[in-house]
């Protein structure tokens, strides 16, 4: 598959990860001095803080704005902050649950309809009124908070290391989310407006911070409103980086749907959204997910473990340390009957537009692209190693199994991995994880076939709620997987609650509609397609999604159905 090349802005991801750097200023920071409510054992208290009186904002030639990193944080102490974040279906609504831990005992609360619309935080949390010098409000703009935003610890007798996941969800399909800051540490609260820079000239103003009234009165939050004085800089030369960046996706989805790789002439660069021309291509960049807002802290490896990591009990697990093995398995292939074993389901596609060759790979032509997404739903992760006989172009691949206790119990032949050398790949693609097809109106005839080869990597958290979910996947890019053009071995790793989001924007990728009558059609993401990987089930391997192609040639339309209650086309 092939990576796009589109440099168009950062996810709120990365954003909030380079805000994290100011997290060390704030350190011996006490939250509760002046708290709403007393301190209740279990209970945690919040505090909304500014790191900085004073913040310098880059506005980039080109771009039509800033945004509005004022290195605020939510910090919390007493207890952790912990929030489960589901629903049944795509017909039902999205719901947090607030977890609270005293000891051995655990209590939950369901927060109230309208806290949550999706997976990406809680919604309105914060209000920013920013006024020019003579003191007149030039924006009045309110945000939404992810706990899991980049953070750090406030004093040196905090947890070392923070066991929630790092980053909230933004893949317009997911199932669960765990949302969590430890006792102790502060969460980057600056990712107003991501995904709408905001228009402010030149010059000196003043922003005042706020935590919007339902949510003080929900989590006892004090009423403190940091004021930070804002400079804005203009930088000529070229788009810059950072957050001058832009980032346009005309859903509003504004961490791209969670992302999408293979898209050329782009290794290694993390985090860049590919948005051009109104084409929206996901974040992943070339063969870069979408990065997770790290910690500071250096995070919990451990061993390979199917179970609760060392000292939590909550569902979580410390990610496994699984290495490509360095010889091929001997003796008789095979699994115990019972051992743990992956369950692949895929996704609806989303992101689905109508291109015309974009990169002049096929001008005048039209192409039906889309993203797709398979996840792993456990209960173990999906372990597939390739091993190279000397000078040969294929790796044979092997599927591994383990037991409750991270010990490898079995392996089974798992198809072959093929070296692929275009510009922007250059590694091993895994042959037999997924394919794509369009589908005639009856679901049954193929219109068009796209089966592709693929480096598997973490890109989206689906549902962390599921049994054995590792909410610090490994691979979260190419770079940890795939090998190189003289590895004799790779591993690549599905883990539990995890997808990897490919998007199909390129010709050879996506589908050539030239010429293809206007009608109903239906676009068909399998997983397994080859039932070669081994899984608990393999009856919910196959998603469609409904789409109606108009128009004419070289202005060619597409209508996209919601699913259930899940819009998101």
């Amino acid at each position: 598959m092939t990576r796009q090349h589109h440099r168009k802005g950062l996810t709120r991801a990365a954003f909030a990860a380079g805000a994290a750097l100011t997290v060390v200023t704030v350190a011996g920071a006490a939250p509760g001095a002046d708290a709403a409510v007393a301190s209740t054992p279990g209970k945690p208290q919040l505090k909304l803080i500014a790191a900085s009186k004073s913040v310098i904002l880059d506005r980039y030639e080109g771009n039509s704005g800033v945004y509005l990193d004022l290195g605020t944080y939510v910090t919390v102490d007493n207890a952790p902050l912990e929030l489960k974040v589901t629903r049944k279906s795509y017909k039902d609504p999205v719901v947090a649950t607030q977890i609270l831990r005293n000891g051995t005992k655990t209590t939950t609360r369901t927060l109230p309809a309208g806290t949550v619309k999706d997976f990406s935080g809680l919604t309105g949390f914060l209000e920013v009124s920013i006024k020019n010098a003579a003191g007149v409000e030039v924006r009045k703009t309110q945000g939404a908070f992810c706990p899991n935003n980049a953070s750090g610890r406030l004093r040196p007798d905090a947890p070392a290391t923070s066991h929630y996941p790092e980053s909230c969800s933004t893949n317009p399909f997911t199932l669960g989310s765990v949302w969590g800051v430890e006792k102790g540490w502060a969460s980057n609260s600056s990712t107003v407006d991501y995904d709408a820079p905001v228009d402010l000239a030149p010059g000196e103003y003043t922003a005042k911070v706020s935590v919007a009234k339902k949510y003080r009165d929900l989590f006892g939050i004090p009423n403190d409103q940091p004021t930070i004085k804002v400079t804005v800089r203009q930088v000529t030369g070229g788009e810059g980086g950072g957050v001058g960046l832009r980032s346009s996706t005309p859903s509003g989805d504004h961490t791209a749907h969670g992302g999408g790789h293979d898209m050329a002439g782009m290794e290694g660069m993390e985090g860049m959204t590919g948005m051009a021309a109104g084409h929206h291509h996901g974040p992943r960049g070339a063969d870069a997910p979408t990065p997770s807002a790290l910690s500071h802290a250096l995070e919990s490896r451990g061993l390979a473990h199917l179970g609760d990591g060392a000292g939590h009990t909550d569902g979580s697990r410390i990610a496994p340390a699984l290495k490509a093995a360095a010889a091929r398995p001997t003796g008789r292939a095979g699994a115990p009957a019972n051992v743990p074993k992956p369950d692949l389901r895929s996704l609806p596609a989303w992101d689905i537009a109508v291109t015309d060759g974009e990169d002049g790979d096929a001008p005048g032509k039209d192409y039906l692209a889309f993203s797709a997404n398979v996840w792993n739903a456990g209960p173990a992760p999906l372990v597939v190693d390739g091993f190279r006989k000397p000078g040969a172009e294929l790796m044979d691949s092997y599927q591994y199994f383990y037991d409750a206790k991270g010990k490898q119990v079995g392996y089974a032949p798992a198809g072959t991995m093929e070296w692929d050398p275009r510009t922007g790949h250059e590694h091993w693609h895994f042959t037999d994880f997924a394919s794509y097809r369009l589908l005639a109106a009856d679901q049954h005839e193929i219109v068009k076939s796209g089966k592709e080869a693929f480096c598997l990597a973490n890109t989206d958290a689906i549902d962390y709620t599921v049994k054995n979910a590792n909410w610090h996947p490994n691979n979260t890019d190419l770079s940890t997987a795939c090998g190189e053009q003289n590895s004799i071995s790779v591993r690549e790793v599905l883990d539990v609650g995890s997808g990897d989001t490919y998007t199909q924007y390129r010709p050879g990728q996506s589908f050539d509609i030239t010429g293809l009558p206007n009608g109903t059609y239906y676009i068909q993401v399998i997983a397994n397609p080859a039932n070669r990987l081994q899984e608990t089930d393999t009856k919910n391997n196959v998603s469609l999604r409904k789409v109606v192609l108009g128009g004419t040639q070289g202005a060619r339309t597409v209508k996209v159905p919601p699913v259930d209650l899940v819009d998101a086309p």
